[in-house]
């Protein structure tokens, strides 16, 4: 499955490589950080894509300096066309990154990716003293009802793995990790360029989420999970 990253079958998919979804995901992570008062001097992203999440962390955060991950030669070269003094991009595996370890690690929406994902999250524990996630939480009632939705997403994105809320936090804790914090993000509501039937979807999302977040998560879907852990 790797494969598609490494030629053009993603790209293909995905033209823009999530692009446009970087601000938010860019918002949602400096959230946590501040809500929880974490300082950083350092910080790598895992699977940068493109390099927006982080060019936009950059522009919100006084970090020393920056680094990004990617295996896909495309979103590499994407990503080297806007290098900063601050913030550099490598065309290699994260885990032989000489400037490791850093302060803060980013895997945001990487582990449904990865065929043997407790093995690579076992392996980035080490790698940063915190480390941010993001998950999508394609398990829900209405997504197993219909199929489609995760077909799909594994055909379109590469998905290989699917979670709800408590099968993601306790992958991270079986892999060693202590979480310090997490939340929903309202990803299939918040996210720009969403198909119609999400944006239909997102009344009633938006509506039993003030009432209970976790059985609207677990019934109607539409959001992720970021989890702040070390």
């Amino acid at each position: 499955m790797l494969e598609i990253y490494k030629n053009t079958t993603y790209a293909e998919n995905n033209p823009d490589w999530h692009e446009s979804d970087a601000p938010w995901k860019a918002t949602q992570i400096g959230n946590i950080v501040k809500r929880n008062g974490i300082r950083f001097d350092t910080i790598c992203e895992v699977g940068c894509g493109t390099g927006d999440v982080i060019l936009n962390l950059e522009r919100a955060f006084d970090f020393s300096r920056g680094f990004g991950y990617e295996v896909s030669p495309h979103a590499y070269q994407r990503a080297k066309s806007k290098e900063t003094t601050r913030t550099k991009f490598f065309l290699e595996n994260v885990f032989d990154a000489s400037d490791a370890p850093f302060d803060v690690l980013l895997a945001i929406d990487v582990i449904e990716h990865v065929e043997d994902y407790v093995s690579f999250t076992k392996q980035l524990r080490p790698l940063a003293k915190f480390k941010i996630f993001h998950i999508p939480l394609d398990l829900s009632v209405q997504s197993l009802l219909r199929r489609e939705p995760i077909l799909r997403l594994r055909e379109s994105v590469g998905h290989l793995h699917y979670f709800f809320k408590d099968s993601a936090l306790a992958t991270l804790r079986d892999c060693g990790y202590n979480v310090i914090d997490y939340c929903y993000t309202a990803s299939r509501i918040e996210l720009p360029n969403q198909a119609l039937s999400s944006r239909l979807m997102s009344v009633p999302r938006r509506a039993l989420f003030a009432l209970n977040k976790d059985a609207t998560v677990r019934v109607l879907g539409g959001y992720s999970l970021l989890v702040l852990a070390e």
